[in-house]
């Protein structure tokens, strides 16, 4: 379960105004229940804790176990933004830094951008194991996981023939249409869908984030028992409500604080890509309509070594939610040096844990000192639970948040500006009068 803090915004805000937002905060949760609000043909995403059927749960983990027993190794999901950022997140969070368990494939990601070196590598990867591929696409035609996947496509084809290939081949796409569906039908794949009414970066927690999850050997239904558990705390209409309480909180420190730009700060490195994840969900959810909190992240304390000096004392235009880890699950505590060179003997006895609280504790007053407002976002460890439940605080919150900023939560239309630039660019069918526009701004 997630926990709240905002005791470090009180010397930043005006309490009459808090009381204000927390109101608009209400009438946007109102509006998010109801489901009567701007995008509300996209809030499957709500329901999916405690409405995931069995059947999907199970399959999932039958791709997991029917790879297992082929002796898969390596795992290329495919997608790009929600169709792998979610999966991304949980997977780099819940594995061994360093180590991979027997028996467990290495899962990758690819589809993500357009780098030659990166595909030509992984295919380099791909050819010292034995590979599968899930790819994720709603339509099939999306440039960058339609390229990787087309590439991945042929490599098992020639590596394994048609049939095998097949069976390695799972995807996660729409339930009746469009070329990765159609495709899929006619080479026979494993098939899961992609929901109508849940857009991409909601999407962790449908098939789009489970079945990477799974093969990846981590407990899927612990993760939906942890949402279901924060989508209940989440359901009480009150100020005490925490999704409630952080839309409120960053609304005004934007609002009224001129705070433009909100920095998510982890200190824990598995959680950098919960970072990446919530930087698309928000930043694609309200970026638009010339309105928008600009999201950053940081992962300290490595970046208080490059991005601190101006946390600390650059352009007074940010706010930080700090999300913190309660316990480890290992202990490693500190030795002592007879000689001291270091001069960490003041250390010797406590643990490496402790020492990182500290340095988070320090790093927040200091940054309250220099005109940074803090939130305090808490989970008790790292585990599927606790993921499944900062996943559903973060979307819940969303909505409310998008509300009060007067925005659809759901759409984002400029997405598709510099796909029409590079299609026009790569000569696609359809395009030639914008590659006649952009070579006439280009010359000029």
């Amino acid at each position: 379960m997630v926990k709240i803090n905002l005791e470090a915004c009180k010397g930043f805000i005006r309490q009459e105004a808090l009381q204000a937002y927390q109101q608009k905060a209400l009438a946007a949760f109102d509006t998010l229940m109801a489901g009567n609000g701007e995008g509300n043909d996209f809030l499957g995403w709500k329901t999916l804790p405690d409405e995931t059927p069995e059947s999907l749960v199970s399959a999932c983990e039958k791709v997991r176990d029917d790879w297992k027993a082929k002796g898969v190794e390596l795992v290329v999901v495919i997608g790009i933004g929600g169709s792998y950022l979610g999966a991304k997140c949980a997977i780099e969070a819940l594995s061994h830094a360093f180590v991979r368990p027997q028996g467990v494939p290495q899962v990758v990601f690819a589809g993500n951008g357009l780098s030659e070196d990166y595909l030509s590598e992984l295919l380099d990867l791909a050819k010292m194991r034995s590979t599968a591929v899930v790819v994720i696409s709603k339509s099939g035609t999306t440039t960058e996981p339609a390229v990787a996947f087309r590439i991945f496509k042929d490599f098992l084809e020639k590596t394994y023939g048609k049939a095998e290939a097949a069976q390695r081949i799972v995807a996660v796409t729409d339930k009746s249409r469009g070329a990765l569906k159609t495709l899929a039908d006619r080479e026979g794949y494993a098939t899961f869908v992609v929901p109508d009414d849940v857009g991409g970066r909601f999407s962790v927690l449908t098939p789009v984030g489970l079945v990477p999850i799974a093969v990846a050997g981590f407990d899927i239904r612990a993760m939906l028992r942890g949402a279901a558990a924060q989508k209940k705390a989440l359901l009480e209409k009150s100020v005490s409500n925490p999704a409630i309480q952080y839309a409120a909180m960053r609304n005004l420190l934007h609002s009224e604080g001129g705070k433009a730009v909100e920095i998510l700060v982890t200190y824990e490195p598995k959680l950098t890509y919960l970072a990446e994840w919530w930087k698309q969900l928000y930043g694609e959810s309200e970026g638009k309509d010339g309105k928008g909190i600009y999201p950053a992240s940081v992962a300290d304390t490595a970046d208080l070594h490059s991005m601190g000096q101006f946390i600390q004392e650059g352009s007074r235009i940010m706010f930080e939610t700090v999300v913190s880890v309660e316990k480890s699950h290992r202990t490693l505590t500190i030795g002592t040096d007879p000689d001291n060179l270091d001069q960490l003997n003041f250390l010797a006895g406590q643990t490496v844990g402790h020492c990182n609280a500290m340095a988070t504790l320090g790093t927040r007053l200091a940054h309250i000192d220099g005109g940074v407002p803090q939130l305090s976002l808490s989970i008790e460890k790292i585990d599927e639970e606790n993921l499944g439940a900062i996943f559903y605080f973060f979307e819940f919150a969303c909505g409310i948040s998008a509300y009060v900023l007067g925005v659809n939560p759901f759409n984002q239309p400029g997405v598709e500006a510099y796909k029409k630039n590079m299609f026009a660019l790569l000569n696609k069918p359809g395009y030639e009068e914008k590659t006649a526009e952009i070579l006439k701004r280009i010359q000029q």
